[in-house]
């Protein structure tokens, strides 16, 4: 069962350094812009979408 683990160990090490390709930095920079934009723009949304329902939903229960 160690011997196992040990095994999988080095294989997820050897597959982590040889065969994964990591973003540069100025991908990974520009993905978490596109993120946060996204992120702004759904928190937006959906804070829009909470006002308009409390406007409905105020006037149906207290008219």
């Amino acid at each position: 069962m160690f011997k196992n683990f040990i095994q999988n160990c080095k294989e997820s090490y050897n597959e982590l350094v040889h065969k994964t390709t990591w973003p540069s930095g100025k991908e990974l920079s520009s993905s978490a812009v596109v993120v946060l934009v996204a992120s702004l723009m759904i928190a937006v949304v959906v804070f829009l979408m909470d006002k308009c329902f409390q406007e409905i939903m105020s006037k149906i229960i207290y008219p």
